[in-house]
């Protein structure tokens, strides 16, 4: 079947159609890097990853674009309580930001453009709204859009002007013309940085950077925009007016949005002491383990996380290098063709990414594997899972790399190993199930075979 997304802005599944033949644009909205990224930007950052991997395993060359936000109230005030440098803060958090993503193979964005590096773009557009009557300067230095201006403006959110009208809160706020005017540009305050603009010293609102970012890398009108459910409105409902107001054009083809990440069956909030970085849990489970949890549920549903819900994850991924596990990396090379397994597969990522079918064929495959022994059929496996970003290690790196409660070197283990080989020679049975019952303990599970023992984490 041919490729089926569903689009936020229509509401219903659409046959994929790129603008230009076998070229893909995508542009995902980015952190905020004030702090580490968290479990919600691990949802989003792999379930883009994975649709573009799958954009690229039909044949589509994708340019992606995934821009980082540098500049914002939160960077400042976190610099501010910090005592340093917004360049510091925010490059160190990059830093940590690109750590992350690596340890759960999310490949790099094609282009990662930063807020600060574009005010050109930035200021060029806001120029272009104001002579087009879409903005206008404020008196204390702003500018804003001006929302009345754009008679579109509600269609992707499906949100009318009248009622945002009725239902806006009253601000105290003189310089605006209409409650729903939002900022494109912010005149600079005290201990605040600032660039020149013809409005005079600021800086610019968050949603004007994405318009221009998005459209300086890779056109007025591309294929597909992403991010987190919580952007459809107000963010991307901006960015489609500010960007059609100042181009003329359509802006973007097909909007795709991730569900919350919700903890315990609650939203996950700071207040709630309920949020959870990814280097946190990333102590806890493997980064394929977080991976598969992520992408266990319909990238459009909520996903609950939660301990029983990553144990459950640990014993999905473990079930699929089990089925690899007495294969060595060389014979896994080549994959068995025209098998059903690669069709279902595939309809099932043509299905708008229906990433949990698409596991469930997995699963059956390893079946398959467990029973034949299946060389190519093993090799299969590895390549599907590859597709969206599992199986990537060898079985037995994978066993071994569980996060555990046990600090024994790999040579303490293998120690342990070869005294109780010596006291099951000696018939010393008493010592040697000491051995595994305190490795076990340990979380580290001995394994007998003809061959030897081996041992893995659990």
């Amino acid at each position: 079947m041919s490729l089926q997304i569903y689009n936020t802005e229509t509401r219903q599944k659409e046959t994929f159609k790129p603008i230009h033949d076998n070229e893909v644009g995508i542009y995902v909205c980015g952190v905020t890097v004030y702090d580490y990224c968290h479990i919600g930007h691990a949802r989003v950052m792999v379930v883009f990853d994975t649709v573009v991997r799958h954009l690229r395993a039909l044949g589509y060359n994708v340019t992606y674009v995934r821009n980082i936000t540098d500049i914002d109230d939160k960077i400042i005030k976190r610099a501010l309580e910090n005592g340093e440098s917004i360049q510091s803060l925010t490059g160190r958090f990059i830093d940590a930001m690109h750590e992350d993503e690596a340890a759960m193979n999310v490949l790099r964005p094609d282009i990662e453009p930063l807020a600060t590096e574009h005010m050109q773009d930035i200021e060029s557009m806001i120029s272009t709204l104001i002579e087009k009557g879409h903005a206008y300067p404020a008196e204390n230095g702003d500018v804003y859009f001006n929302v009345k201006s754009d008679e579109d403006y509600g269609r992707l959110s499906g949100k009318n002007i009248d009622d945002l009208e009725s239902g806006a809160r009253v601000e105290v706020n003189e310089v605006k013309k209409d409650p729903l005017d939002f900022v494109l540009w912010k005149a600079s305050k005290e201990n605040e940085p600032a660039w020149s603009s013809p409005w005079g010293e600021g800086r610019p609102g968050w949603h004007i950077e994405c318009s221009a970012m998005s459209t300086k890398c890779l056109g007025n009108h591309f294929d597909i925009h992403g991010g987190g459910m919580d952007l459809s409105f107000p963010h991307h409902e901006n960015e489609i007016a500010q960007s059609e107001c100042a181009t003329g054009e359509h802006y973007v083809n097909t909007w795709m949005h991730c569900g919350f990440v919700r903890v315990d069956d609650e939203k996950m909030s700071k207040s709630l002491g309920n949020f959870f970085t990814i280097r946190e849990v990333l102590k806890l489970y493997h980064p394929e383990v977080i991976r598969y949890f992520l992408l266990a549920s319909h990238y459009r549903s909520p996903v609950n996380y939660s301990e029983d819900n990553l144990e459950v994850a640990k014993s999905s991924v473990s079930r699929l290098y089990s089925a690899l596990e007495s294969f060595t990396p060389e014979q896994l090379t080549a994959a068995e063709e025209g098998t059903n397994y690669e069709v279902e597969f595939n309809d099932a990522m043509n299905d708008d990414f229906n990433t949990p079918q698409a596991m469930a064929v997995l699963f059956e495959l390893a079946k398959e594997v467990n029973k034949t022994k299946s060389e190519t059929l093993g090799g299969l496996l590895k390549k599907l899972a590859n597709q969206i970003g599992l199986l990537e290690q060898d079985a037995t790196v994978f066993f071994k790399s569980q996060p555990s409660q046990s600090d024994l070197t790999d040579d303490a283990i293998q120690s342990l190993i070869d005294e109780r080989a010596e006291a099951r020679k000696n018939k010393d049975f008493a010592r040697s199930d000491q051995i595994r019952d305190e490795l076990l303990a340990q979380g580290i599970e001995l394994l007998d075979s003809p061959q030897g023992t081996t041992w893995r984490k659990v």
